[in-house]
């Protein structure tokens, strides 16, 4: 037997789930609706497009504050989170720059699967998605991405969007 038949993969051939390159996914604790995610091989946790961070207490833990645009090329709906702080850490780019964001831990759905996860804090107004799926929640969920796909998990669902009145 050899090296790589010998390796057992973390999540068996079978229960593995296909998704698409992009998919639309919920955050049902912080509120935001349906947000149009990337999934993103290079990434390794996953990352929501936040602005206006504020560190806060409560009761003693550390929490965040912060905005998100949820929607892709709209800055008119924003939507206010909060979420304790699991921990800060140094993120790398894909450009190479490194800053230090927020980590937060929510709960994802994508389709059926629904899970918390880690993710990290930073503004992506400047980039096409509002949110990456990262590999670490890819290994968890024993997704497999087929880049020739697109909402492979399904559409998006009504966001129900306040109106202002006159």
């Amino acid at each position: 037997m050899n090296k790589l038949s010998a390796h057992k993969p973390h999540v068996a051939q079978s229960m593995r789930t296909v998704i698409g390159w992009r998919e639309w996914v919920d955050l049902p604790e912080l509120s935001l609706g349906p947000i149009k995610a990337k999934v993103d091989t290079g990434a390794r946790t996953s990352c929501l497009h936040a602005f206006e961070l504020e560190p806060f207490e409560r009761e003693g833990q550390p929490c965040i504050r912060f905005k998100v645009h949820p929607l892709q090329k709209d800055d008119s709906l924003v939507v206010q989170c909060e979420a304790p702080i699991l921990d800060q850490r140094a993120v790398t780019d894909s450009g190479g720059h490194t800053e230090q964001r927020y980590v937060i831990c929510t709960r994802l759905r994508i389709g059926s699967w629904d899970q918390p996860v880690e993710m990290t804090l930073t503004g992506r107004d400047n980039m096409r998605f509002r949110m990456l799926i990262g590999r670490t929640t890819m290994k968890a969920g024993g997704f497999v991405v087929n880049p020739s796909l697109s909402y492979r998990m399904g559409r998006k669902r009504s966001r129900k969007r306040k109106r202002k009145t006159p």
